[in-house]
C-alpha cells in the first residue's frame, strides 16, 4: 500500500503542478491582451491629440497673420505714434531689467 500512496501523492502534485502551469499560461494571456488594448487606445489618443494639435496650430497662425497685417497697417497711417510706442515700450523694459540687478 505505501507504494500506491507515493504514486498517488505524485500524481497530485504533478496535477496541481499542471493546475498552476495552466494558471501562469492564461494570466500570461490576459496580461498580453490588456497591454495590447492599452497600446491601441494610447496610438489612438496620440493620433487624436495630433490631429486637434494640427488645427489648433493652423488657427493660430491665421490669427497671427490677423494681427501681423493689422499692426502693420496702424504703422503705415501712423509712423510717429507706433516709433513713440515702441521707444515707451523699450524704454519700460530697460528700467524693469535694470531694476533686477541693483
Amino acid at each position: 500500500m505505501p507504494a500506491n500512496a507515493d504514486y498517488a501523492a505524485d500524481e497530485t502534485k504533478s496535477g496541481a503542478g499542471s493546475d498552476a502551469a495552466k494558471l501562469s499560461a492564461e494570466a500570461q494571456r490576459t496580461l498580453n491582451e490588456a497591454r495590447a488594448r492599452i497600446e491601441q487606445v494610447v496610438q489612438d489618443g496620440l493620433e487624436q491629440l495630433r490631429s486637434h494639435s494640427r488645427v489648433y496650430a493652423d488657427s493660430a497662425g491665421q490669427q497671427i497673420e490677423v494681427a501681423q497685417q493689422y499692426v502693420t497697417e496702424r504703422v503705415r497711417e501712423r509712423p510717429l505714434a507706433a516709433t513713440g510706442a515702441a521707444l515707451g515700450v523699450g524704454v519700460l523694459i530697460g528700467l524693469l531689467l535694470s531694476a533686477g540687478r541693483r
